[in-house]
């Protein structure tokens, strides 16, 4: 081809917008997803999604319809309720669920507490209480596959997890024990009692998640955006009042317009000042940002430098 042809054909071609670039990459994340969700749907007999109502886990749900329209998705929605979570979420869990036809499982952390079989911490949090729940509803059930919604940027134990990460007969994480994932090849096999988790998103990153969001108009609680709240200063965060105790000694409320950039146990997630009140911001005000979401918003996420690395080990992530 000669030098002027050449030319001629880059001068043609059409230029590649910045907006296309991302679509494109957000195109990829999603097939990446939903090639997840249909290995899984052929290889396990009892899939889960776990769904807690917040974005990551609204994001599942969105993902495996479209993995499986027009037919209905094909797993249920287990929620480990602490019993401590924000209306808002919980009626947006039980809208969700009915309007896609989804069956909801619940577990209750206070049955747990009520028969004795957890004790209530005294700090008041009940996040740490979820493993139990979460491992003797997968037994019940008999689920073999359970989807979750981590992300490889949100904390450090999680960005050496695998796609599909083996789980031992006590719901236990070895690294030991993981599998290589070359060439999108998934190992599901595991033994009576094993399981494994999903995490069909571990690619994404919060301004992915937020970004597919405003592409597909997915609905989420309302208190992921700016609202006026009233709220109490501890350990650099904004926490709200209610049935896990404060404010303290020493600890006032306050009004503040403020959102949630994860949502869990009230006892240990905060909110941040804000005035984002459509997508728009958000993801303005998540571009900008040098915290991730668990980071900046999750005091069980403090304990300890290996915090998240324990609750693994012990069964929970």
């Amino acid at each position: 081809m000669s030098a002027l042809a050449s030319e001629s054909l880059v001068r043609s071609a059409p230029a590649i917008t910045q907006a296309e670039t991302r679509f494109d990459a957000l195109d990829a994340l999603e097939s990446e997803a939903i090639h997840i969700f249909r290995e899984v749907a052929g290889e396990f007999d009892r899939p889960v999604i776990l769904f807690s109502g917040g974005k990551d886990s609204t994001l599942l749900v969105h993902l495996a319809a479209k993995a499986f329209a027009p037919a209905a998705v094909p797993f249920p929605l287990l929620h480990v309720d602490t019993g401590h979570n924000y209306p808002e979420v919980i009626d947006f869990r039980d809208r969700l669920a009915e309007r896609l036809g989804l069956r909801l499982v619940i577990a209750h952390v206070q049955d747990w507490i009520d028969d004795g079989r957890l004790v209530e911490r005294p700090d008041g949090t009940r996040n740490p209480l979820q493993t139990v729940p979460l491992l003797d509803s997968i037994n019940e059930h008999r689920f073999d596959a359970v989807f979750g919604g981590g992300r490889r940027d949100e904390e450090r134990a999680r960005a050496k997890e695998r796609i599909i990460s083996l789980r031992d007969a006590f719901g236990r994480w070895d690294p030991r024990k993981q599998r290589p994932e070359l060439w999108n090849l998934y190992n599901g096999r595991h033994a009576p009692g094993e399981h494994v988790r999903v995490f069909p998103i571990s690619n994404w990153t919060e301004l992915d998640v937020w970004r597919y969001i405003q592409r597909e108009n997915i609905e989420l609680p309302s208190i992921y955006y700016s609202h006026q709240r009233e709220v109490f200063r501890r350990d650099g965060m904004w926490l709200a009042e209610g049935p896990w105790g404060g404010p303290r000694d020493g600890e006032s409320l306050e009004l503040k317009t403020v959102r949630y950039r994860t949502v869990g146990d009230g006892s240990c997630t905060g909110a941040v000042e804000s005035e984002a009140t459509t997508l728009d911001e958000v993801i303005a005000e998540v571009t900008a940002s040098r915290l991730t979401e668990r980071g900046a918003t999750r005091a069980d996420d403090r304990l300890s430098e290996a915090a998240m690395e324990d609750r693994k080990r012990e069964g929970y992530f």
